[in-house]
């Protein structure tokens, strides 16, 4: 993958913006120093305002998120997964490319360490970086021929059966054409890149970012012939809630409205896109590896047991 043409080369990012995971203890220092770096090369940096308040950053201006979207060339978030999932959401608008350094272990879209974020970042900021595009997905929630609710979902669209006992009955319909109903816990609607998160744990296939597809996945169905689907990105994916008690759909785990019968969802792919900028040498697949162990075996004594 190499920097799309929707995307500047980082030579001519001259202002960009550092975002950093709310009240999380000691980066402090790591976004001091990404700052001073930035600034040194004679770019313009801006704190988003959260940021720059919780950590009583002072020496550089603070700007909120739309505002940061409106002037930013790009934008660079410390924190994990779950930090960039609700940046990226927001910024996605504006087309601003994102560079992700985690504050902890290597996460999937914040790929960058604490540890090696200066060197990386002098290099990526030279040039010596790749660049990736992702896909949306575009949830609205209608009741009685009503709109509701819309919003933004980057990894997946998810809804679930209430706390208390039975399952949720879904009628899902793809392009108009009905394609089942199905009894089950719930059913996630997720991106490629989601597909690594929630739909992989309830048995989803992963998909490659770069794949043009969405993910029907079951929450434990009723039925085991109810299967994971990937459905074309143009498709038009609408639910309704034929029965059960306080369901509810959240958008990305973070935004959840609940649901009354004959609620109806659609899904589909966003216009917009989020633009990750990785580190020259950067592939999925050792991000898949890393992440998902698959560099490990048992030891000669444990296969002998």
């Amino acid at each position: 993958m190499s920097l799309t043409p929707h995307t500047p080369h980082p030579s001519s990012f001259n202002t960009i913006a550092i975002v950093g995971k709310h009240m999380a203890g000691g980066i402090a220092k790591s976004l001091t120093d990404i700052a001073d770096c930035l600034g040194s090369t004679g770019r313009k940096v801006i704190f988003e305002a959260e940021t720059a308040l919780n950590f009583s950053l002072t020496d550089y201006d603070a700007m909120t998120l739309p505002e940061i979207g409106e002037c930013a060339d790009a934008a660079i978030v410390v924190g994990g997964d779950g930090t960039m999932l609700g940046i990226a959401r927001q910024l996605a608008p504006y087309n601003v490319p994102l560079i992700g350094v985690n504050q902890g272990r290597l996460g999937f879209m914040t790929d960058i360490s604490l540890d090696q974020m200066m060197p990386l970042l002098k290099e990526m900021l030279s040039g010596k970086v790749r660049s990736e595009q992702r896909t949306l997905l575009k949830g609205s929630i209608e009741r009685e021929g009503e709109p509701m609710y819309s919003t933004l979902a980057f990894n997946d669209v998810v809804l679930s059966r209430g706390s208390g006992a039975g399952m949720v009955e879904l009628r899902v319909e793809v392009d108009g054409h009905f394609m089942y109903n199905q009894r089950s816990d719930g059913l996630i609607v997720a991106t490629p890149t989601g597909s690594s998160a929630y739909a992989l744990s309830a048995g989803g296939p992963i998909l490659h970012p770069s794949l043009t597809g969405i993910g029907l996945v079951p929450i434990a169905p009723h039925a085991l012939s109810n299967r994971p689907i990937v459905v074309p990105d143009s498709s038009v994916i609408v639910i309704e809630v034929m029965s059960g008690r306080n369901a509810s759909v959240n958008f990305d785990m973070q935004s959840v409205a609940r649901l009354l019968k004959h609620d109806r969802i659609t899904v589909q792919r966003s216009e917009h896109t989020i633009t990750f900028l990785h580190p020259e040498g950067w592939n999925y697949y050792d991000t898949l590896r890393e992440k998902l162990h698959w560099n490990e075996y048992p030891s000669v004594e444990g296969r002998l047991k």
